[in-house]
């Protein structure tokens, strides 16, 4: 289920209303002022409870089944460098204990041009969320599920060509995060990289749903990612 299924399940559950009381649901949805977590999803919710429309059990079951279907939806709150840095980086070591944050201990010559090292290989991590393009509002309204028929688009941005051996991209749906794993060589050969800004240093690689089947050459299960990441770092 996502927020535009939820939107209109709580719609019909809503039609069971009273004529007076959808009238006032109406009326007070459209000047309702939200700050969260209290939403217009919130506020449905607790009225069709008071008028005995459903009961707490029922809610319960709502609530379950949204949120295992979303369980990665609160990444979309977070502001951008937490999201790519801290949690994109830490995501990657949880996945194999054997990435470590890199030093000048290891590298003598680190400083911070890339995040992470394996057996010797410099990575570079680019975490993007992938956002419905006909959707207005903030991340969490654009969010959607990986098997969405939405057109939807990420972005994996600054990109730095020659400071790593290999770029992992971690890209988030609502319901299921991918992996991509691609050495440096195949980066700055890809058709799909360009320029971030004009005459600048930095790239960006846009995946969406017209070219994502173009990635899956790339594509990475989870529990062997340090060993792709090592296998393509060496070659």
């Amino acid at each position: 289920m996502d927020l535009g299924q939820l939107k209109d399940y709580l719609a019909s559950l809503a039609e069971s209303l009273k004529g007076s009381d959808k009238k006032a649901l109406t009326a007070r949805l459209r000047g309702l002022m939200s700050v969260f977590p209290f939403n217009e999803y919130e506020y449905t919710l607790m009225f069709l409870l008071d008028r005995n429309v459903i009961r707490f059990g029922e809610y319960e079951k709502l609530r379950n089944d949204y949120v295992s279907s979303n369980k990665y939806l609160d990444l979309y709150g977070l502001a951008p460098r937490i999201f790519g840095e801290i949690w994109g980086h830490e995501h990657i070591k949880d996945l194999d204990g054997l990435f470590v944050k890199p030093d000048r201990s290891a590298d003598p010559n680190y400083s911070g041009q890339y995040d992470l090292r394996i057996n010797g290989v410099r990575v570079e991590v680019k975490a993007a969320r992938a956002i419905n393009t006909k959707q207005r509002g903030n991340l969490v309204s654009k969010a959607l599920r990986y098997e969405s028929a939405g057109p939807f688009w990420m972005n994996f941005q600054q990109i730095k060509l020659d400071v790593c051996d290999v770029f992992i991209f971690v890209g988030v749906w609502s319901d299921q995060i991918v992996y991509w794993v691609l050495s440096n060589e195949e980066v700055k050969r890809h058709q799909y990289l360009s320029h971030q800004h004009r005459g600048g240093i930095e790239y960006q690689i846009g995946i969406t749903d017209r070219n994502i089947s173009e990635f899956d050459r790339y594509r990475v299960n989870p529990s062997v990612i340090g060993k792709r990441v090592v296998e393509k770092g060496r070659k």
